[in-house]
């Protein structure tokens, strides 16, 4: 049985921008943590998996003194907990509110998935109650249930790490040549590929320029049709016959998506 596996954040909506940053500076203003991650810099803790992680590259000697935090490990490992447990709730209640809209295509492309019989789940390095909440959001409530939900600290070793994506061929259970990653990052890119799984990558607001030769097929997003069209940005051969895309589309990548020596040039779906 052919599998599906969404990466969350950055997949199946544009959340770390105007989703995650929010409600991590909202929990610092809360706490009185004098802290606030603009989009810029933002941008730049991303290359650090994980928001407890994130989190935790704050806490210098420098500002640990300045903001009176605890200097003990016991004292910030609990410290992290709290601000975590916090932020998530934030986060969820943006996306029950609406305030996180999908991404272009992923749920007809998910739904299309469930009707084929094939195998869905979602492997993320955020919360489980953060992805939960945005999978609920942006699926239909049948779709959704379909999903297995692989998310936080439920393996050691987090992006660009494999774990998260062995841990889901063992869970679906799913074959590597019959499983496929939807991803936005290159950090989620070699995780999938480390894995040995072929990757689409549907660039988001902050990885439009990473280096992602190894996947499959870069695109601008998976596009709906009648709405916005999916531009192909780089590839390994496959070209989207619709301009958004398909099945046909990830079948395509499984067939030849795991190896190649360098994306082709760019150019518009269909």
């Amino acid at each position: 049985m052919t599998a599906l596996i969404f990466d969350c954040d950055g997949v199946l909506a544009d959340t770390e921008r105007d989703g995650h940053r929010v409600a991590f500076n909202q929990m610092f203003q809360e706490f009185g943590v004098p802290f606030a991650w603009s989009e810029e810099t933002y941008g730049e803790a991303l290359a650090i998996a994980g928001g407890k992680e994130r989190m935790r590259s704050l806490l210098t000697d420098e500002f640990v003194e300045r903001a009176g935090l605890p200097t003990d490990d016991d004292g910030q490992t609990a410290l992290i907990a709290d601000w975590h447990r916090r932020k998530t709730e934030i986060y969820a209640e943006m996306a029950t509110d609406g305030r996180l809209p999908a991404r272009p295509g992923v749920a007809r492309v998910a739904a299309d998935a469930a009707a084929a019989g094939w195998s869905l789940a979602v492997a993320s390095t955020s919360s489980e109650p953060s992805v939960r909440a945005v999978l609920a959001h942006v699926m239909d409530p049948g779709t959704a249930s379909r999903f297995c939900v692989l998310a936080g600290d439920i393996v050691a070793n987090k992006k660009p790490a494999p774990d998260i994506y062995e841990l889901a061929l063992e869970r679906l259970p799913s074959d590597p040549r019959d499983a496929i990653v939807i991803e936005d990052s290159r950090n989620g890119l070699l995780a999938a590929t480390g894995a040995g799984l072929a990757c689409l990558v549907t660039v988001s607001s902050y990885t439009a320029n990473e280096d992602l030769s190894e996947a499959a097929l870069v695109v601008s997003s998976l596009g709906e049709p009648g709405g916005e069209e999916t531009e192909v940005l780089a590839t390994h051969g496959v070209r989207p016959s619709q301009p958004y895309i398909t099945l046909d589309d990830l079948t395509a990548c499984l067939a030849g998506g795991r190896t190649g020596t360098g994306p082709d040039d760019g150019g518009s779906g269909g």
